[in-house]
């Protein structure tokens, strides 16, 4: 009995030894939590007293800033409505954001048509919207028309025609352009047309006039743009024609007598004319290449040209026909010109050493590829 009431006693008094331990443990832990909602409420005082350092940017920093996020102007081909490239974007990060992007005429200055993100019937509206909100900055448009809807957005370029800087249309009819170019275009410098259709020419005194752009210094055209539109030659730099014979690109080049850059892109002629010689005194580029498949139409071409300023050449090997080194050395000779870059084209080219014994301080390269490209970069 005795062991037993002194077992108990002992167990007691381990119970009041830990419930001591017990209690001064949640004081202590009371204590620190304590200290952790004080330290807890400090921190949300410092947190919404902090300002992002974005925020405090002057709204002109940030414009910048979202002016670099987007494709460089005039670059709109990769610059859709919707997307991570888009603007848009901009708009839905916060209210002062939006609000920015929306006063920044800069953001919505180039516009790329058609957007497969975006339904077609609501591709006008949206192009409507940009153009407004671009206000009275140059602009940069590419067409790549497909749809009658998308079509029909054309008209309503016309009202901004005289902001136009930088203009793309592909797939278009001349009365798709008539609208644009009823009026002057003090801004274009760079423009690309490729019509649509079977290889034409209209009647007479309906084409499409592009003469009152005092600035136009690129232009690059399919066959049907290229006949049945006037163009202020004298005053171009780059010119690529696409889809042309011989006999019909050497009038314009003469009239382009001030290109320094130039690529044709030759179609077969079976009839055999004479080409009238020109001479390009500032051309320091030239790319001929075939439209379509490669054939020996147009050899002799070299012959009737003379390029003294020219730096650079890019010929199919079958332009120069069955002697391809004495005809680029006559071509050279002729010209007077200091040839520094020679890229022959075409298929089973062969070695370069006759060319290099010829030619040793030219650069010479070859490639498979003669299919026709336009040789300026897209914007």
């Amino acid at each position: 009995m005795l062991s037993t009431l002194a077992a108990d006693r002992a167990r007691v008094a381990e119970i009041d030894a830990e419930l001591l331990a017990l209690e001064r443990l949640q004081c202590t832990l009371r204590i620190q939590r304590a200290h952790a909602l004080e330290r807890k409420a400090q921190v949300q005082k410092r947190l919404t007293a902090y300002k992002y350092p974005v925020l405090t940017l002057p709204n002109e920093v940030i414009a910048e800033i979202f002016i670099h996020c987007i494709p460089i102007y005039p670059s709109c081909r990769y610059r859709p409505f919707t997307g991570a490239e888009s603007p848009t974007l901009l708009t839905r990060i916060c209210r002062k954001w939006r609000g920015i992007a929306l006063e920044t005429p800069a953001l919505w200055r180039a516009i790329s048509l058609p957007d497969p993100g975006v339904p077609p019937e609501k591709q006008g509206a949206l192009c409507d919207t940009w153009l407004s909100r671009s206000r009275g900055c140059p602009i940069s448009v590419q067409f790549n028309l497909k749809r009658k809807c998308e079509i029909e957005i054309l008209p309503g370029i016309a009202p901004h025609r005289a902001r136009l800087e930088y203009l793309a249309v592909n797939k278009a009819s001349l009365a798709h352009l008539r609208d644009i170019a009823a009026g002057p275009m003090p801004l274009l410098c760079h423009l690309e047309l490729r019509l649509f259709g079977k290889n034409q020419h209209v009647p007479g005194g309906a084409k499409v006039s592009f003469l009152d752009a005092p600035l136009l210094r690129t232009v690059l055209l399919n066959f049907n743009a290229a006949v049945n539109t006037m163009m202020p030659w004298a005053q171009l730099t780059a010119l690529a024609l696409f889809g042309l014979f011989p006999r019909e690109c050497a009038p314009i080049l003469q009239r382009a007598s001030n290109l320094v850059h130039c690529q044709l892109a030759f179609a077969e002629d079976d009839e055999e004319e004479d080409v009238l010689h020109v001479t390009l005194p500032a051309l320091q580029t030239l790319a001929l290449t075939h439209y379509g498949l490669e054939h020996d139409a147009v050899t002799g071409y070299l012959h009737i040209l003379t390029a003294p300023a020219l730096r650079r050449l890019r010929v199919p090997k079958s332009f120069l026909g069955p002697n391809a080194v004495d005809t680029l050395k006559s071509f050279i000779s002729r010209s007077g010109c200091k040839l520094e870059e020679l890229c022959i084209t075409g298929r089973e080219l062969g070695s370069l050493r006759s060319y290099q014994a010829t030619f040793p301080s030219t650069k010479l390269s070859q490639s498979e590829v003669s299919s026709a490209e336009w040789p300026m970069p897209d914007f």
